[in-house]
């Protein structure tokens, strides 16, 4: 008992306890597993998780511009990529209602100028080693205001959803129906971009522009294989999304793996094991026919 105890203690605690750069990581996942998977679940709702992805890529622009000014300042590439994340979302927006193009389109058609765009402005005066950073994430070098910014972006988020949560709901339902009786369908829809963006910026930092969006949209994705009412979604993405943060971290840590990848790799078998044997996964999905006829 005594040997399993230290076992443990080695591969969950230790690093933690004795090792100040994961302190700060393991608060980083937790403050951005806490807010950024229930904004998952509400893309996922509004059928807009690529969006995510795509607003994801589209910040990079507006990083990258910070970095060429200030280089890798927290402040600098924080405020150019929430300008260009609402910039790209204002964009596509105005295009698909002023023109033939669909929303989703012109979305994507602005995220890869972004993206595109971004890479090209970080190579300019970066190596490659500043553009993986970029992309990537350095997860396990946050610094203190690294931390106060997710921890800030968590709660700002979770304010905000409890703000909007009426009309963020009815707006999953039935948006017509939102926008024919209520004044709150664009603070709801604009509000829960600006938190979209807000959250993707405060990931960016953590996992990168290719990796935030991973916290964001899987947990959702998961937990829909456990839940079926939203209260429940909520909770079930935050929770999965904590235990695959904290998973990742640990796995990345003793095996000497880039972290970003490895919490997004452990996020997608925990999305995969939900799939397989949640409640409304594959298996008791099938199983549950059989039950009924024999009753």
């Amino acid at each position: 008992m005594t040997a399993l105890f230290d076992l443990l203690w080695a591969a969950l605690v230790q690093p933690v306890a004795e090792f100040g750069f994961m302190q700060r990581a393991l608060a980083g996942c937790l403050a951005l597993s806490v807010s950024a998977a229930p904004m998952g679940v509400f893309l996922m709702l509004r059928r807009m998780s690529l969006t995510g992805d795509a607003m994801a890529h589209g910040i990079l622009p507006g990083a990258a511009l910070g970095y060429l000014v200030a280089g890798l300042s927290l402040g600098a590439m924080t405020v150019g990529g929430i300008v260009a994340g609402l910039l790209v979302a204002v964009a596509s927006g105005l295009v698909a209602r002023h023109s033939i193009l669909r929303e989703d389109t012109s979305l994507a058609s602005f995220y890869l100028l972004s993206l595109s765009i971004g890479v090209l402005l970080v190579s300019l005066k970066g190596s490659s080693v500043d553009l993986l950073h970029v992309l990537f994430g350095t997860v396990l070098a946050l610094n203190n205001d690294a931390v106060l910014l997710l921890g800030g972006t968590a709660t700002l988020t979770l304010v905000g959803l409890a703000v909007l949560y009426r009309p963020l709901v009815l707006e999953c339902l039935d948006p017509g129906f939102l926008r024919s009786v209520s004044r709150w369908s664009p603070v709801a829809h604009y509000g829960f971009l600006v938190l979209m963006v807000l959250n993707l910026v405060a990931g960016f930092h953590a996992l990168g522009t290719l990796m935030a969006v991973g916290l964001m949209v899987l947990p959702a994705a998961a937990a829909r294989f456990w839940a079926r009412d939203i209260t429940r979604l909520l909770l079930t993405a935050t929770a999965i999304g904590l235990v695959g943060a904290v998973a990742g971290l640990l796995l990345s840590y003793h095996a000497d793996l880039p972290t970003g990848p490895v919490i997004v790799m452990c996020l997608g078998t925990l999305m995969l094991l939900s799939l397989a044997l949640g409640p409304f996964g594959l298996v008791f999905s099938r199983l549950q026919p059989a039950t009924h006829r024999r009753a």
